[in-house]
């Protein structure tokens, strides 16, 4: 059973940076489409990056005006998200997410890191 686990979430001031690791176990992330979704509270789980399947094709919402930089090192079988210029309203819990097509359809979900942006 595949899984994913999430790490480098903290307590940051505004302008800091952090790195936010996702390990795999069980499964791949080479041929995964992966991505980053962030949930802050009272709020709806929002797309943050994301990296195309099988690539290093990277997509990002809007908001983030180049701040955030997704990547993945498949001899770790980890993906990463760099955050730059944080902001107060950057805090939220952050997970990953893998899906691809293995022996079967996968989708899954780590359980998440709290980032929090204050002073």
């Amino acid at each position: 059973q595949g899984q994913l686990v999430e790490s480098g979430g903290g307590l940051v001031q505004p302008g800091g940076s952090l790195r936010l690791s996702c390990v795999a176990s069980g499964f791949s992330l080479g041929p995964s489409a992966v991505s980053w979704y962030r949930q802050a509270p009272g709020k709806q789980r929002e797309l943050v990056a994301e990296i195309a399947e099988g690539s290093n094709t990277t997509n990002y919402a809007d908001f983030l005006k180049g701040r955030f930089t997704a990547s993945r090192d498949n001899t770790k079988n980890t993906v990463y998200l760099q955050m730059n210029s944080l902001k107060p309203e950057d805090t939220a819990k952050y997970y990953c997410n893998a899906k691809g097509m293995g022996v079967s359809w996968y989708n899954h979900w780590g359980q998440g890191t709290q980032v929090t942006v204050s002073s």
